[in-house]
């Protein structure tokens, strides 16, 4: 199989926009995750239907603390964080020294939403 180009930003921003066939938004999605650029995969992702992908990228960013991916892929799925991801997130957060996204994932905590 060929490798997929990632596209630059405008013509990213144009993919976006367009109907992608999901087999083509799905290969965008890996070249963006292979280069480790998860949150733009993200869209792509989304384009593509790819529920087990996105749920996946969700773990990780639970697993690794990262609020600001938390968010985003949450976004994209329509299922804010729950009071559960939020606790494992700021647990992990604080393990790796990523004392913003600890601060977010308590702040998240005493707010009581689900």
């Amino acid at each position: 199989m060929a490798k997929t180009k990632i596209p630059g930003p405008i013509e990213r921003r144009h993919l976006v926009e367009k109907e992608l066939a999901p087999a083509q938004a799905l290969a965008i999605a890996e070249a963006y995750l292979a280069e480790d650029r998860r949150l733009e995969a993200i869209d792509f992702l989304k384009l593509a239907e790819a529920s087990a992908q996105l749920a996946d990228l969700r773990e990780r960013a639970i697993a690794e603390g990262d609020a600001f991916l938390l968010r985003a892929v949450a976004g994209v799925q329509g299922q804010p964080p729950a009071r559960g991801d939020w606790q494992r997130l700021g647990e992990a957060a604080a393990a790796r020294g990523l004392e913003r996204y600890a601060v977010e994932a308590r702040r998240q905590l005493e707010r009581g939403d689900d």
